[in-house]
């Protein structure tokens, strides 16, 4: 199977994905999706990686519908998404295009020769040598910058602020397990409420807002593991919704592909 010059591989199906994904579709992609069978994604309304745990989703009015094989990309104008962890559809495929949006902090496995024009995005990759471009992911005044050379700012583990909330907004695994959610996304949350439970251990709110992300309760977690935020602004319409961020990193995806068109 050799694919067209329209088709574009994601790597990935978290919210930032989902923001590119939603871009390149928009402008006439046709999108696959790549993911792991038990995808980490907190931001489940917003991320096309709930496919693969429903068979379907819809984000921001886009489509996106979990396939077995490759040839049904072709049957539809949905996106498609596939777990795919190693990416072996790509040289089936053969796109005119991939992005890694794993948000790994670190290149693994994606290299230059994947395709005509590959974009990683954030750090743990290098311009002209893993990837032809990277997209700076740090918020402030870089956002959205595409790099031709060098790499992206590197991960500090530390959230954006947000009405002067920072980690406080982050859930954690309090041990390893599933999640028992006794709140959904997109409820509003005071200090104390019970979101839920990983065994016996209780996840409590730590700041008054809107719940904003929930792991998947299918996913097994590791203590640590971020498994929810919280969104002090309180407005649920934007629990169901694709980012600023995920907008203004996919405009630099967006660059790189205009500059090659515009080029070749």
């Amino acid at each position: 199977m050799i694919g067209s010059g329209n088709v574009a591989i994601v790597r990935g199906g978290g919210d930032l994905a989902t923001g590119i994904i939603y871009r390149l579709w928009k402008i006439g992609f046709k999108v696959l999706c790549l993911e792991i069978p038990k995808p980490l994604v907190v931001r489940m309304t917003v991320s096309a990686a709930l496919a693969v745990f429903e068979g379907e989703c819809i984000v921001d009015n886009m489509n996106v519908r979990l396939i077995d094989d490759l040839n049904k990309i072709y049957m539809h104008d949905d996106v498609s998404i596939i777990v795919d962890p190693e990416g072996e559809s790509i040289n089936i495929i053969r796109p005119a295009l991939v992005v890694d949006a794993i948000m790994a902090k670190k290149n693994i496995g994606t290299n230059i020769n994947m395709a005509p024009l590959v974009i990683g995005i954030g750090p743990g990759f290098v311009a002209k040598k893993d990837v032809h471009y990277v997209v700076e992911t740090k918020r402030g005044h870089y956002l959205g910058r595409l790099i031709e050379e060098g790499m992206a700012i590197p991960d500090t583990g530390i959230p954006g602020v947000e009405m002067g909330y920072s980690i406080e907004r982050l859930l954690r695994a309090p041990c390893d397990g599933y999640i028992d959610h006794k709140k959904d996304i997109g409820d509003h949350v005071e200090p104390g409420d019970l979101i839920g439970k990983v065994g016996r251990e209780e996840i409590r709110a730590t700041i008054p807002g809107m719940l904003r992300g929930l792991i998947h309760p299918s996913v097994c977690v590791k203590k640590g593991l971020k498994i929810g935020d919280i969104d002090p602004r309180n407005v649920r319409e934007h629990c169901f919704s694709i980012t600023d961020k995920a907008l203004a990193i996919s405009g630099g995806v967006l660059e790189a592909v205009c500059r090659e068109l515009l080029q070749s």
